[in-house]
């Protein structure tokens, strides 16, 4: 937006707000691009006095983002594991299991990334009922629920994601649903994507060279790939 510019119109915010419980310790699961909404979800739980522990996962070292933003808000009294390379579903798993066996007295879990992670994170709390919070992103149309495009199963019933959501139970969301949701339009996504590379303002008026430089074009070719049914999807 510049000055002068206008809109024509806007709506929000949607959906639940996220609620901060009382939790006394609680595990805050990032993936990829779900570090984003997962930091001040883990900020606010510090601020009301909860030991937080962090497992951030990215799957290439060129999409790690807010590297040192994270560990100098946390990282004061409270343990953050990062990694870098590999696919970050798998790692935060295995990081989120390890956390469950040295720490017996964990309240809550918050798991926001590819639903193959979060559902990975809420098998592996069943057990034990330790309360797993997950952020779903299946497609939304309208953000009003009347188009029901976001349609969750939760449990034995149907939710709309963006007017119920995007906060559900990861104990009652039914996953394998959402992830063949989520591929539903991966061939209109593709040919979006072909006519944006073609057509990209960004490229011609910064340059290939700039980009390249920068590093951007390898972490906007991972950005935009497309995903299959359990994968993360493009911007969620």
């Amino acid at each position: 937006m510049q000055v002068g510019t206008s809109l024509y119109g806007m709506v929000g915010p949607m959906g639940i707000p996220t609620h901060i419980t009382e939790a006394k310790k609680v595990v805050c699961v990032g993936g990829g691009l779900g570090v984003a909404p997962v930091f001040p979800q883990a900020r606010g739980y510090k601020e009301a006095g909860a030991y937080v522990i962090g497992v951030l996962g990215f799957r290439s070292k060129d999409l790690v983002f807010w590297e040192d933003k994270i560990p100098l808000r946390l990282r004061r009294t409270d343990p953050v594991h990062q990694r870098r390379l590999g696919r970050d579903e798998g790692f935060c798993h295995r990081r989120h299991q390890g956390c469950a066996r040295r720490h017996a007295d964990i309240d809550e879990v918050v798991a926001i990334g590819p639903p193959v992670m979060m559902k990975a994170c809420a098998d592996a709390t069943r057990a034990a009922k330790i309360k797993t919070m997950v952020s779903v992103n299946p497609i939304m149309v309208d953000g009003t629920g009347m188009c029901g495009g976001c349609r969750v199963k939760v449990g034995d019933k149907v939710k709309f994601a963006c007017v119920d959501g995007p906060d559900f139970d990861g104990h009652l969301v039914d996953f394998d649903d959402l992830m063949v949701r989520l591929s539903r339009y991966t061939k209109v996504e593709k040919e979006a994507h072909e006519r944006w590379s073609e057509s990209c303002r960004m490229t011609k008026q910064v340059g290939a060279a700039a980009l390249d430089a920068l590093g951007a074009r390898h972490a906007q070719a991972e950005l935009l790939e497309l995903p299959d049914p359990f994968e993360d999807a493009p911007g969620g």
